[in-house]
């Protein structure tokens, strides 16, 4: 699966459109033009006649139909990437390196390449010389049976560590806080597992990297599809609104009808008053809770413990909560000030309450552990700022950040090929554009 066991992806997990990818269907059209131009000149039994920078080239044959080539996949996001989608750059090589004969028979040539990759997991460092890069996978071969490859390879490459590195970045802001997968519903459907199978191999590079015990949650089960996880949640703005918006009401019959192991997590934004809504989740659950308890009713009362509450207020909307100061960024959405608010509401809900005296303590207890949930507009930038405040958000929430492509922000984490030498003869020579050159990655490991 990665770096972290040694193993690689079974192939069979990408479901690849091998026969669309064969027949060049994704791949930019000039790769399809150079396959078509090199097949015919072996055809032709053309030798290279021109003039080449290579020192030493003249005389030596160069059937430029067949020639072989070593080709670096590399990205260049300061000060570095986590790497990601390897195994399916892989599979993909696997599946469809070669050629159509004359009947129209697909002869697989992947056995004739040498390749080189590094495991998915690893990190890829750039100081920001184009010259000096961290290649993470080469391929060594004839160009013809790879060249319409190009286009799909980079493209999982990009998206993979993209999101990747953006997750990491997010858990190193949070502290090791844990961050909850939201980013579904800003993207196709159908690179969900991709997506989350990212997400998991930066837990993972986090827990290694700082040896923390982070947890990952995905929201659906598409996300959690290659690395066997389910999709999680708890209640939805529209869950509210079923409930004629009465927001206590849906946790209690939430809490009464799903399976205990799903945490029970409040979302109470829905009349831009978290405090108050709050208050009257807790005032109903715990009425209820310690109604079961003291009957003997021990688990049962456990579906009525509140894990945590989540704000999701808008960004241009100020809560009740938040005493206006005149500044939109101070005011509105999730801000400091209206965690801190209701972290104050949650921690003192129980001296609301009328009491018996063996209550105080098991209201006291049952309070403390609720935890604050923060989603909505949040990033690495935000989540770092209520780090530093000390903040009391417990969990955080990210979406679109986590697929964001943009070189402003430093998440552009777009791959470059380039061929880098050609085989003449025997040896290999050195053949790169102006300002690239063979480079080497000390995590590449001989696949073949």
């Amino acid at each position: 699966m990665s770096i972290f066991d040694g193993k690689r992806l079974d192939k069979k997990i990408f479901r690849v459109d091998v026969e669309r990818i064969r027949e060049g269907w994704y791949s930019d059209a000039y790769f399809s033009n150079i396959v078509e131009i090199l097949e015919i000149l072996s055809g032709e039994g053309y030798t290279f006649k021109g003039n080449s920078s290579i020192e030493g080239a003249k005389g030596i044959p160069v059937q430029t139909g067949d020639i072989e080539v070593e080709m670096q996949f590399f990205t260049r996001r300061r000060p570095f990437s986590l790497v990601a989608g390897v195994d399916e750059a892989l599979a993909i090589l696997e599946e469809c390196t070669g050629y159509f004969d004359e009947e129209g028979n697909f002869v697989n040539t992947y056995t004739n390449l040498e390749v080189e990759a590094v495991q998915d997991g690893s990190f890829a460092y750039y100081a920001g010389d184009p010259a000096q890069v961290q290649p993470v996978l080469k391929i060594r071969g004839r160009y013809r049976d790879y060249a319409t490859l190009e286009t799909i390879v980079l493209g999982v490459l990009s998206e993979t560590t993209r999101v990747a590195t953006n997750v990491y970045n997010v858990l190193v802001a949070s502290r090791g806080k844990d961050v909850l997968f939201f980013p579904a519903r800003f993207s196709h459907y159908k690179l969900q597992a991709l997506h989350g199978y990212a997400y998991s191999l930066a837990v993972q590079a986090y827990n290694y990297k700082f040896n923390k015990n982070t947890r990952a949650f995905v929201s659906t089960n598409d996300q959690g599809g290659w690395c066997g996880a389910k999709g999680g949640g708890t209640i939805a703005h529209s869950s509210i609104a079923c409930f004629l918006g009465d927001t206590a009401e849906t946790m209690m019959q939430f809490s009464r009808v799903m399976p205990l192991e799903i945490p029970r997590i409040a979302l109470v934004d829905f009349h831009n008053d978290c405090a108050g809504e709050t208050l009257k989740v807790m005032n109903k659950m715990f009425s209820h809770y310690w109604k079961l308890y003291k009957s003997g009713q021990a688990e049962e009362a456990k579906k009525y413990r509140l894990f945590a509450v989540r704000l999701d207020t808008a960004g241009n909307m100020r809560d009740e909560a938040v005493p206006p100061l005149g500044d939109k960024k101070l005011d509105c959405g999730v801000n400091p000030r209206l965690v801190w608010a209701v972290r104050n509401t949650i921690d003192t809900a129980y001296e609301r309450w009328e009491l018996p005296y063996n209550a105080v303590e098991a209201a006291r207890e049952w309070c403390g552990q609720v935890k604050i949930v923060v989603t909505g507009g949040f990033n690495a930038a935000k989540i770092n700022q209520f780090e530093e405040l000390g903040v009391p958000a417990d969990i955080y929430g990210v979406g679109s950040a986590l697929l964001e492509n943009s070189g402003e922000n430093n998440t552009k984490n777009d791959y470059t090929a380039d061929i880098v030498r050609v085989k003449m003869g025997e040896k290999w020579h050195p053949m790169a554009k102006v300002g690239r050159q063979p480079c080497e990655n000390p995590s590449l490991e001989k696949i073949q």
